[in-house]
């Protein structure tokens, strides 16, 4: 064979089709395998970054975005996590925050579900706390003209602080230095996010209690705490917070930090104290220098009544110079006029004397034995002729009267139920009580039927007599006797 020939092996065949080791994925099966592995892998990731676009969905969810220089990244906040954040979120705000970053398939990005936020820095707290100032001012919370004045002498005092510290010690010390008064302690937290709540929720309760109740109702509130820094204070500076002190009833003496530290409620409250310590002089009087204050008012007064007293001294001596005569002149009458009638007075109470004895022995000649005898003698002869009047009528009443009460005796022995006539019966409950009435019985009842002759058991079947005869008719009530119309002798 040479090589120009050509060999005819006829029809070539198709090569195989070489085998697929990676198959299609659909694009849900992508998607979701994405969202597993960024959950898997960024289960708990913590961002720092600005919030812009915050969006409050009415279903009470929050949808906002965290970005920073070079990137941003979507972030939401489920509506039962908004409650427990740190900071509430609002555009241009610093924030730190904490979740997991998942996907949302339907657009194919990728979001961080926000569990925890805090502010950033003291920069963004004290922004975000000056956009707050700004708001509650210009709702006239911070007007002068609305906070009540603190009492001078308080009675009761309220505080509100941990019960622990030394905060609580130096308030109770100071007062109990200045003005001993009762002190009520209402025990909260005063860092971190229930500090808040329970602090309120202490406002609350101090400003319901009633006077008189069984908690004395405090004349005014210390709200109390430490030093510290932006973040441990920030609690304070809570805008629900901040309307409950404005709307107390009582007045509130703010007393957070120390003396360079502000919160928000020290412009709200109606007194604003540098430290815990300034809050209780503040509060309370000195109550040693009230006491000398009284003492020497005292001498003053004292000072000033005799002072006023030599004036009218003095005037009433510049008065007698003015005069035409001398006092003394002016007096000599009247004291003459005096002295005489002194003079009378003694032999004219002699005189008096006198008339009375003589009217004295005129009533007692009247009423000599020999008088009352003879009056007491009229009055036997009376009684003596009116006993003979009535003394032949006097048997003849004692027998009618003595008859009279013998018809009674039969009649009243007639009636008595503890000894029934013949024909009768007294009906008994089982304990002997004596049963009157048909009513008072009940069906099945159990009673004692009492005859003249002794006594039987029976039991009540019924609630009135057989329908095929009739009832008894009761025994004629005897006639009570005719009434005595007495004796015309």
């Amino acid at each position: 064979m040479t090589d120009d020939s050509y060999v005819f092996e006829g029809p070539a065949e198709e090569p195989a089709a070489p085998r697929d080791n990676n198959p299609p994925l659909s694009i849900s099966e992508l998607s979701f395998a994405l969202k597993r592995t960024l959950e898997d892998r960024f289960g708990h990731v913590r961002l720092r970054g600005e919030i812009s676009k915050v969006n409050r969905h009415a279903s009470g969810h929050v949808y906002l975005t965290l970005k920073d220089d070079r990137a941003c990244i979507d972030g939401v906040v489920w509506k039962g996590a908004v409650r427990g954040l740190g900071v509430q979120p609002e555009t241009g705000l610093e924030v730190i925050v904490t979740g997991k970053i998942t996907s949302y398939p339907a657009r194919s990005s990728y979001q961080i579900v926000i569990e925890t936020m805090e502010a950033a820095g003291a920069g963004a707290l004290l922004a975000q706390l000056e956009r707050l100032k700004v708001k509650l001012q210009g709702e006239g919370l911070f007007d002068p003209a609305r906070k009540k004045p603190i009492p001078t002498f308080p009675a009761v005092i309220g505080v509100i602080t941990s019960p622990t510290g030394a905060v609580i010690r130096d308030i109770l010390h100071r007062i109990a230095e200045r003005w001993p008064c009762r002190v009520v302690v209402w025990p909260v937290v005063v860092q971190g996010e229930a500090a808040c709540g329970q602090v309120s929720n202490a406002i609350r309760g101090f400003d319901a209690l009633t006077p008189g109740g069984p908690i004395p109702r405090p004349d005014l509130l210390i709200v109390a705490r430490g030093g510290g820094s932006v973040e441990d204070l920030w609690c304070f500076n809570d805008e629900g917070l901040a309307r409950t002190v404005a709307a107390a009833r009582i007045p509130i003496i703010s007393a957070v930090g120390h003396e360079t530290d502000t919160t928000l409620i020290d412009f709200v409250s109606d007194r604003r104290a540098p430290t815990p310590t300034g809050a209780a002089e503040i509060a309370t009087p000195v109550l040693a220098d009230l006491r000398a204050a009284v003492l020497d008012l005292d001498r003053r007064l004292v000072r000033a009544g005799g002072r006023l007293i030599e004036e009218r001294r003095t005037r009433l001596r510049a008065v007698e110079r003015g005069l035409p005569v001398r006092p003394d002149d002016l007096l000599a009458l009247p004291r003459q006029r005096l002295d005489h009638a002194g003079s009378r007075l003694a032999s004219a109470l002699q005189r008096n004397l006198a008339v009375h004895e003589r009217q004295l022995i005129t009533f007692a000649g009247r009423l000599s034995p020999a008088v009352l005898d003879r009056a007491l003698e009229r009055r036997r002869d009376r009684l003596g002729a009116a006993a003979a009047r009535f003394a032949p009528t006097l048997p003849r009443r004692l027998d009618h009267d003595r008859t009279r009460l013998a018809a009674l005796s039969r009649a009243l022995a007639t009636l008595d139920p503890k000894k029934p006539k013949p024909g009768f019966a007294r009906v008994e409950s089982e304990d002997g009580a004596m049963i009157a009435a048909a009513a008072a019985l009940q069906p099945g009842q159990a009673v004692r039927l009492v005859f003249a002759d002794g006594a039987r058991g029976a039991r009540i079947d019924g609630d009135g007599p057989p329908a095929d005869r009739p009832a008894p008719k009761p025994a004629p009530r005897p006639k009570p006797p005719a009434p005595d119309q007495g004796d015309l002798f």
